[in-house]
């Protein structure tokens, strides 16, 4: 897989190119090759054009006809472009027809992405990840990649014939390290497991942020926990998972999780290869879908977060849909016409503020249908049981008392027939009069 970030100083023109099927929208079509030029911007390669093919008859040889393929070759070359980026995914073949005949790199919106996943990986479980996608994207294009360096050599028969000889090599490297990859992220797939089961002992609500990229998940995350967490106005600025503690009004405790974002024709190589941090939404009691509400059209990045839950099994998750950014939306009509198409969903905006304890509230609300209210007298003897209350954040308020801790609060169903024996009966009256003299 050629890396466009290695060397910048041979890379700086590109040339988009998206194909128009039939029956796709054209304005769909404009707002792909918009993001497509937002993706590239972020590798560092400056766009000088961008062209919507029109697919007649789809091409085995070049995805396109043969004299479309021609027109785009003409104008990337009058352009001085370096690079010919197409929206579509080309396999191994069209990509080596195209370069043989442009003389000039040519990749797809495929390399484009993990190029960012890679700039942005900074743990070790994030880098293992991106290099698993890297390596199988790579193994089939090893060829074309010896292309080049022929290319570059001067390609002579010696230098071709040895160059076959070490891409045999080569292929057998990239599958061993991909075998390696998957051993490593097995580990870490096992790793996180004990992590949750950990977490699971201490019956506390869960919500993950999800939704597209750059839609403002870790902002939220932020405002809504008082956390500090890396928050960029740039696609795919967050790649691992990050959970807060987040207080709730009823004094309840949840845990929020800040996930990667999504983004429309997102490699499945790349789904496969996070699927051990995206676990992490589909284990959450509840999904929080945040789009970005100043889109001018929102359903297809709806549509993409829902298509990927979908590949993760989790697309029957209970979710709740937040539309963020309402400060960069001049148009208030628009809002209250989104309110009457959704309107169980929240409106918020972390610059302003407008609809963070809203959201805080909706969350309440919806973990309480799933909690208990209680009045407990847990004895000295059960401070274990008194440590695990704490731990799932629900006591409201405790007093010691004689007879040993007096605690209200909410707690989890699964907890209730624990602390059934501990609950007021014919005492209450006694112990509320106890709790008379402390006050």
């Amino acid at each position: 897989m050629y890396d466009v970030r290695q060397d910048p100083q041979l890379v700086e023109r590109a040339l988009l190119v998206a194909v128009e099927h039939a029956g796709r929208p054209t304005n769909e079509t404009e707002s792909l090759l918009e993001e497509l030029e937002e993706l590239v911007a972020n590798i560092g390669v400056g766009v000088v054009d961008a062209v919507a093919i029109k697919a007649r008859k789809p091409n085995p040889k070049y995805l396109i006809g043969v004299g479309q393929a021609a027109d785009v070759m003409k104008l990337a070359r009058a352009h001085n472009c370096d690079v010919i980026i197409f929206d579509e995914e080309l396999t191994p073949a069209q990509q080596r027809n195209w370069e043989a005949e442009a003389k000039m790199l040519v990749i797809d919106r495929q390399e484009v992405i993990i190029d960012i996943f890679a700039s942005r990986a900074q743990t070790k479980e994030a880098k293992l990840q991106v290099d698993l996608a890297r390596m199988e994207y790579s193994l089939p294009r090893l060829r074309r990649a010896w292309t080049h360096l022929s290319r570059q050599r001067g390609g002579a028969a010696t230098q071709r014939g040895e160059g076959e000889t070490q891409l045999e090599i080569d292929q057998r490297l990239v599958r061993t390290r991909i075998a390696r990859l998957k051993r490593e992220l097995e580990q870490v797939i096992q790793h996180r497991k004990v992590q949750r089961a950990k977490r699971s002992k201490i019956p506390m609500p869960s919500a993950a942020l999800i939704g597209y990229t750059n839609a403002g998940k870790s902002s939220l995350l932020n405002h809504m926990t008082e956390s500090d967490v890396l928050e960029e106005d740039k696609v795919f600025a967050t790649l691992d998972p990050t959970s807060k503690r987040l207080e709730l009004p009823s004094g309840q405790t949840s845990i929020l999780t800040d996930t990667v974002g999504f983004v429309r024709k997102l490699p499945h190589r790349l789904v496969d290869a996070f699927k051990a941090t995206l676990e992490e939404a589909v284990i959450a009691d509840m999904l929080i879908h945040v789009i970005d509400v100043s889109q001018p059209d929102l359903n297809p990045f709806i549509n993409t977060t829902l298509n990927v839950l979908k590949e993760l099994n989790a697309d029957e998750n209970p979710r709740l849909l937040v539309f963020n950014k309402t400060d960069l939306l001049e148009d208030r009509e628009r809002i209250q016409f989104l309110q009457g198409q959704y309107p169980e969903a929240i409106f918020t905006s972390t610059k302003t503020g407008e609809g963070l304890e809203k959201l805080k509230e909706k969350l309440d609300e919806i973990f309480s249908e799933s909690y208990r209210s209680v009045e407990l007298v847990i004895p000295h003897s059960r401070y274990d049981l008194l440590t695990q209350l704490h731990e799932t954040g629900g006591i409201t308020f405790k007093q010691a008392i004689g007879e040993g801790t007096y605690v209200t609060g909410c707690i989890p169903q699964r907890l209730e027939a624990t602390v059934l024996p501990f609950k007021l009966g014919e005492n209450a009256n006694d112990i509320r009069a106890q709790l008379k003299n402390f006050a």
